[in-house]
């Protein structure tokens, strides 16, 4: 998608502070970080909302929380404690239509989160 700002930077066309990269997935800083860790992972694949997401998508999606365990670790913030969010839709959040999940911690995270 060309005017897809995550697909811009899977394509190498925007810059990003890079934590992350295989074949299907790529992680990132945020850049407007919410916490002291505060990285995006996403498909590689263009999903917009999590309500697109197929039967097929699974393995990628189980893959992306295992990049979050592994970043988590990487990170040191696993045995604190860390989040792993994903908004859909306006309401929800989501800013930009790819679907992305936000890895949180090295603070103590409240709830609700607003």
């Amino acid at each position: 998608m060309e005017d897809c700002i995550f697909c811009q930077i899977i394509a190498g066309e925007m810059e990003s502070e890079i934590v992350y990269e295989d074949e299907d997935v790529i992680a990132f800083k945020d850049i407007e970080p919410q916490a002291p860790v505060h990285f995006l992972i996403l498909p590689k694949k263009h999903i917009p909302t999590l309500l697109d997401l197929k039967e097929e998508d699974n393995k990628l999606i189980g893959h992306i929380y295992q990049i979050a365990n592994q970043l988590a670790r990487q990170e040191e913030i696993a045995e604190d404690g860390f989040r792993v969010v994903s908004n859909c839709n306006e309401a929800g959040g989501q800013t930009v239509d790819h679907i992305h999940y936000h890895l949180l911690g090295g603070r103590n995270l409240q709830w609700p989160p607003g």
